[in-house]
């Protein structure tokens, strides 16, 4: 592990270590301590050093423990978790997931990892992912059916994300088409599904999921749209390895319906998450946009969305849904 890896392990209790005794616990120099907090500083992690007391974190984090993630993963769901990695750093952890795809891996496997030098959004976006603090999770279904039949499977993955929250007893959960994940109408987490195969089937599909846990102002200011993140709303530090396996038990169980059962079964949970079920939005491709009330979604997934009274079926792609400002006369329900 690097040795920047092993002083993060340590200040992860949020109390003051001084650089001689991290020194003469990893066998660093004092300059080869100081070189690797700056390391970690250039990576988003938050370090103070006070003279006389040392280095600490702003706050306590948890950091990602393979073997505990394992554990606790209930023993009727193993069978379909294909196996589980437990990464320091990668480019993107779809990106990972794919490669190991073509090594054979089960269907199941899921990687997590601290930090994403090249995090990927939709629509080519990149997601800003700092050292230890955040969720960056991808894992990999493999599906007799072909790419057509997995239309809907991007919302489904958001309700599973939707669910894990739920259970932290945070409120003002909800969705917005395709596969954003909001609180109180801020992004606290993204969805990346990278399918292919052939027409007819089989085909791969590796689904990447990123989950604001803590945002330090300098996080913030990097990203161009509303966000939050779950510890802004807890009130308190979150058990990232708890969450990580409630969010692989929720992926695990849906991706087990909409094998079995496609989207159809998960479409009134996502009608009673949509934030914006009849409200006006905004369609945007390209360089042309369509204005019009959102009318929930049909068995496939599609937006169905109603623009001079007509109803229209659009699917994701490179589409993306805004709000349009509220006025007296702008709701139709």
């Amino acid at each position: 592990m690097h040795k920047a890896a092993d002083i993060l392990t340590i200040l992860a209790d949020g109390n003051f270590h001084s650089g001689q005794d991290l020194a003469e616990q990893l066998l660093l120099s004092r300059s080869g301590v100081w070189k690797s907090v700056q390391y970690l500083q250039s990576c988003g992690v938050d370090i103070f050093a006070v003279r006389g007391k040392g280095y600490r974190l702003s706050c306590p984090t948890e950091l990602l423990d393979e073997a505990l993630i394992q554990e606790s993963i209930v023993k009727k769901m193993l069978p379909q978790l294909g196996g589980i990695e437990v990464l320091w750093q990668v480019d993107s952890t779809n990106r990972y997931l794919l490669q190991r795809a073509l090594s054979g891996v089960e269907s199941g496997y899921t990687c997590v990892a601290e930090m994403q030098t090249l995090g990927r959004g939709r629509r080519g976006r990149q997601w800003i992912s700092p050292l230890g603090w955040n969720i960056y999770l991808s894992q990999l279904w493999r599906f007799s059916s072909g790419p057509a039949q997995l239309s809907g499977l991007s919302l489904a993955t958001a309700i599973a994300v939707v669910r894990a929250i739920k259970v932290l007893d945070i409120k003002n959960v909800g969705v917005k088409w395709p596969n954003d994940v909001l609180i109180n109408h801020k992004k606290v987490a993204g969805i990346l599904l990278e399918i292919n195969g052939e027409a007819s089937g089989p085909s791969n599909v590796v689904a990447g999921v990123g989950v604001n846990v803590r945002l330090s102002d300098t996080a913030l200011d990097k990203i161009d749209q509303p966000c939050t993140d779950l510890e802004s709303h807890l009130k308190r530090p979150l058990q990232r390895n708890q969450f990580v396996v409630l969010l692989i038990t929720e992926l695990l169980s849906v991706y087990q319906e909409y094998r079995e059962h496609g989207f159809v079964s998960f479409r009134d949970e996502w009608h009673e998450f949509d934030l914006y079920m009849g409200q006006q939005v905004r369609l945007s491709a390209g360089t042309g946009y369509i204005v019009g009330f959102n009318r929930g979604v049909d068995i496939h997934g599609a937006l169905m969305l109603e623009h001079n009274e007509q109803v229209a079926s659009f699917q994701s792609g490179e589409i993306s849904m805004r709000a349009v400002p509220q006025t007296t006369s702008a709701r139709k329900d």
